[in-house]
């Protein structure tokens, strides 16, 4: 019963070639998780949007009557968007603003976005002038 011992020989050439391929894709490696990871810090260039926290206003009319759409935002969000004046006479008048602007204000507020919004089918030359308004309220309310 005799063992038989076996005997490796490496050679040094194959030792460093070994160490330094396996040193170049850990390089590799490294260097592709710092390229392709998220950076919260940057995220104001990353096409965030960035706002002056406060309440902004843009007016509206509809025929001869002024109303004014407020927005309020804080540092990265859209909080709400509503009428600032909207009495009973002009929602009597005009029965479909309320509800058009609630649905817009919900959608942009979802999304925090001012693109892709649907237009209710029963209001869309209003509710157009209403989503025009608030474009023009978050506008003020960007950081350029």
């Amino acid at each position: 019963m005799g063992s038989k011992t076996k005997i490796i020989v490496l050679h040094m050439k194959e030792i460093i070639y070994t160490a330094v391929f396996a040193a170049l894709g850990i390089l590799l490696i490294v260097l592709l998780v710092i390229m392709f990871r998220q950076d919260d810090s940057s995220s104001g260039t990353t096409g965030e949007k960035q706002y002056t926290p406060g309440v902004y206003t843009s007016s509206l009319t509809l025929n001869n009557t002024n109303l004014e759409v407020e927005v309020s935002v804080d540092e990265s969000r859209i909080n709400s968007i509503r009428f600032s004046n909207l009495d009973e006479t002009v929602a009597a008048m005009y029965p479909l603003v309320q509800p058009a602007i609630e649905d817009i204000a919900e959608q942009i507020c979802e999304t925090q976005s001012l693109e892709d919004i649907s237009l209710p089918e029963d209001t869309p030359y209003t509710s157009q002038m209403i989503l025009d308004a608030i474009k023009e309220a978050v506008g003020k309310a960007a950081v350029e």
